[in-house]
């Protein structure tokens, strides 16, 4: 198995850093965003956003992978 490029990494530690690390930023009762607070909205956003981006950083690491196959372990090619 291959370590993951730097390009997937730092897309996978944009949701943790949004959620983590923004706190100070977003942490307000008001604005009201549809009808909710915004602290919960961009939880929520988040929680939407997240998976985008992992798939981004699936669609980046896929081509690297393609050669390698799982099939053929153990077997004398």
């Amino acid at each position: 198995m291959k370590k993951p490029s730097w390009g997937a990494i730092l897309i996978a530690l944009i949701p943790f850093t949004a959620v983590c690390f923004s706190v100070p930023l977003w942490d307000r009762v008001y604005p009201m965003v549809l009808g909710l607070p915004f602290n919960l909205f961009w939880l929520i956003s988040w929680v939407w956003l997240t998976p985008l981006l992992m798939w981004g950083a699936y669609r980046l690491e896929a081509p690297r992978h393609a050669g390698t196959s799982r099939h053929h372990k153990g077997r004398a090619q």
